[in-house]
């Protein structure tokens, strides 16, 4: 990963995104977040313990209003043997992800949508739909 990205900038964004996994102020987290590349909307909540991705977080979007729960992780790259895939990772207005929960490299979920607490999700999530499960599936 070091041929790829800067050590010290992932450095830097390691420590903003702690700092932000701590703090209860969603104004720091939010002003933090969008320091290191991460594009939020007013409003947009990231809870205690929630983790964007460290080496991309500009391919975080996060719109008004959107809740990321409570210990939920956004990824928006997957080291494999051979390659690195990265993918844009859109939480749009209104949406909501669980606590717990895991969103992948590439995923949209939707205007108004939610996502259960543990789920995993490997696809996008239409909007106003509630997905649950590993992987999640509309319920």
């Amino acid at each position: 990963w070091y041929r790829r990205y800067n050590p010290l900038r992932i450095t830097l964004n390691y420590v903003v995104i702690v700092i932000c996994r701590i703090s209860p102020s969603l104004r720091l987290k939010r002003w933090l977040l969008r320091r290191i590349g991460v594009t939020i909307g007013p409003g947009a909540v990231f809870a205690l313990e929630s983790t964007p991705d460290v080496f991309f977080p500009s391919l975080l979007t996060v719109e008004a209003e959107a809740i990321v729960g409570y210990d939920a992780t956004i990824l928006c790259h997957e080291f494999l043997q051979e390659e690195v895939r990265t993918g844009e990772v859109y939480i749009r207005e209104g949406a909501m992800v669980g606590a717990g929960a895991i969103v992948l490299p590439g995923v949209e979920v939707g205007e108004n949508a939610q996502v259960a607490a543990n789920s995993l999700v490997a696809d996008d999530v239409p909007p106003e739909t509630t997905v649950a499960g590993v992987p999640a599936t509309p319920v």
